[in-house]
């Protein structure tokens, strides 16, 4: 579920916790105003990854739910 606030600034889920976005921001966006490298990550949105190739023409829609994940090494 997503919540309005006033103007262009929205509001949507990002890992459980609701976080302010500004109309027409792409997962690229989102990641610089969280202040995220784009490095190491994989994002899902409504549960469907999505390819760090689309990332910048990928638009935050308010009824989306956003996954961020950190690439971890192990073994």
């Amino acid at each position: 579920m997503s919540r309005q606030t006033n103007g262009a600034i929205r509001e949507v889920q990002v890992n459980g916790e609701w976080r302010e976005f500004t109309d027409g921001s792409s997962l690229t966006d989102l990641l610089s105003s969280l202040g995220l490298p784009e490095k190491g990550l994989a994002i899902a949105v409504n549960g469907d990854v999505v390819p760090k190739a689309d990332w910048p023409q990928t638009l935050v829609h308010p009824a989306s739910r956003i996954e961020i994940v950190t690439a971890v090494q192990g073994g």
